[in-house]
């Protein structure tokens, strides 16, 4: 690698950092014969940062020049820092080499907007293309959508990505406009909505025919920018459940609002990123996608934003003593999902289980169940301790945020607390 294009990956690299809408996961594709490269539906191998944000893949800018001036973002064109541009050809170099050597199994791709949205986007999708036709790539390439970028162009990306991802980045479209002035929703939600008309296409088409291209194999994600607008948690998650109505979207992204611009009156005064908050909203969205949760049981008028010391399930339970105890051997599935220490994959095992026999709290150890939590929601063949109703909710919740903070949570403690 030449010195030259060393210093463009450095920059671009950087500057690629704050989009974390890449996850790999949702698509598999072996390698041939006559390819390079594979994709796993399992996902690929990733890396963490030091703030414990997921980084896979070759994840790289084209440019960091645009024309737009938002607010948020370390790349707007009134940002004084280093710019650099990639060519295509230098592009898919480096995704070959990097593959080569093990580095990378696989590429994410985004852009700042140059000249027009067009303009970026067919360059963007000449790497795509290059990839996989000259150099027979095989693996997973994610693409950033331009928005703004014509049908024409969204339709040739979907036939070289696995997945596209258009970032919403402001959760309300009045604090978009404040802080991102040149962008609206409907430049975001065209082509969100483009992707998933010819995503619902492609797999009507592959059930008439057998050879079929697939158009984004893997669909779409997105992303919101967390603390950059004054939008509470319940906002949020009300247009995420939203976005989730459209099968093709896989994933929203959290990224909490990194402090880039601390002179713009537009912006909170934070010194750091809310990364606590992201990972509240990341349970919650967990909640609503695989434990049957809405929105409006996670957060709602009373309580608009989740607790940062309890996650979101935990912080349920406390606020519906009623629902609990739930007993294990009679609950139905749903009710199940709601114990706080039982996962989606132990309440299976629990409802599968328990047609065999009783089960007590010794089975729903073996079964991955998290006892020292659940155990004060549910009775089962035995009542080794005391619930919520009868601790009260708020002592509880004192014991489970004092053994973050180093407690020793044992029987006694909860007879002190119960006296």
């Amino acid at each position: 690698m030449n010195a030259a294009i060393f210093d463009k990956l450095q920059i671009l690299a950087e500057a690629a950092k704050y989009d974390v809408s890449c996850a790999s996961s949702g698509t598999t594709r072996k390698n041939t014969a006559k390819t390079i490269g594979s994709a796993s539906g399992w996902g690929i191998c990733h890396s963490f940062t030091e703030d414990g944000r997921c980084v896979s893949l070759l994840k790289i800018m084209l440019t960091n020049y645009c024309k737009y001036d938002c607010a948020y973002c370390v790349n707007r064109v009134s940002n004084d820092v280093p710019r650099a541009t990639f060519s295509v050809s230098e592009i898919v170099e480096l995704t070959i080499e990097y593959y080569r050597r093990n580095y990378i199994e696989g590429l994410f791709l985004s852009s700042g907007v140059v000249r027009n949205a067009d303009y970026t986007m067919e360059r963007m999708i000449a790497v795509a293309k290059d990839l996989r036709t000259i150099h027979k790539y095989n693996g997973y390439i994610h693409l950033k959508a331009i928005p703004g970028a014509s049908p024409e162009l969204m339709l040739q990306a979907g036939l070289y990505a696995d997945r596209l991802s258009v970032n919403i980045e402001i959760p309300s479209e009045e604090s978009l406009k404040l802080i991102a002035p040149q962008k609206d929703y409907q430049s975001v939600l065209q082509p969100m909505g483009y992707i998933h008309q010819r995503f619902i296409e492609s797999k009507e088409e592959k059930k008439k025919y057998r050879y079929v291209q697939p158009y984004s194999p893997a669909g779409q994600s997105t992303q919101m920018v967390i603390g950059a607008s004054p939008e509470n948690d319940r906002q949020i998650l009300h247009l995420a459940s939203f976005l989730y109505q459209q099968p093709s979207l896989k994933r929203v992204y959290y990224s909490g609002y990194v402090p880039v611009n601390l002179s713009d009156a537009r912006l909170p005064a934070l010194t750091a990123p809310p990364l606590v908050r992201e990972n509240r909203l990341y349970q919650a969205d967990w909640l609503m996608r695989f434990y049957q949760f809405n929105v409006d049981e996670i957060v709602n008028e009373q309580y608009p934003d989740l607790d940062l010391e309890l996650d979101p399930k935990l912080a349920y339970a406390l606020r519906h003593p009623e629902l609990f105890p739930i007993d294990v051997n009679t609950a139905d599935y749903e009710m199940i999902l709601r114990i706080p220490g039982i996962g989606v994959k132990s309440a299976k095992l629990i409802v599968t289980s328990r047609r065999y026999g009783r089960l007590s709290l010794e089975h729903l150890k073996k079964m991955g169940v998290v006892t020292k939590r659940a155990k004060y929601f549910i009775t089962c063949h035995e009542l080794p301790i005391l619930t919520v109703n009868e601790l009260k909710p708020e002592n509880l919740r004192h014991l489970f945020i004092g053994n973050k903070q180093g407690e020793k949570g044992n029987h006694s403690q909860l007879q002190l607390l119960f006296s």
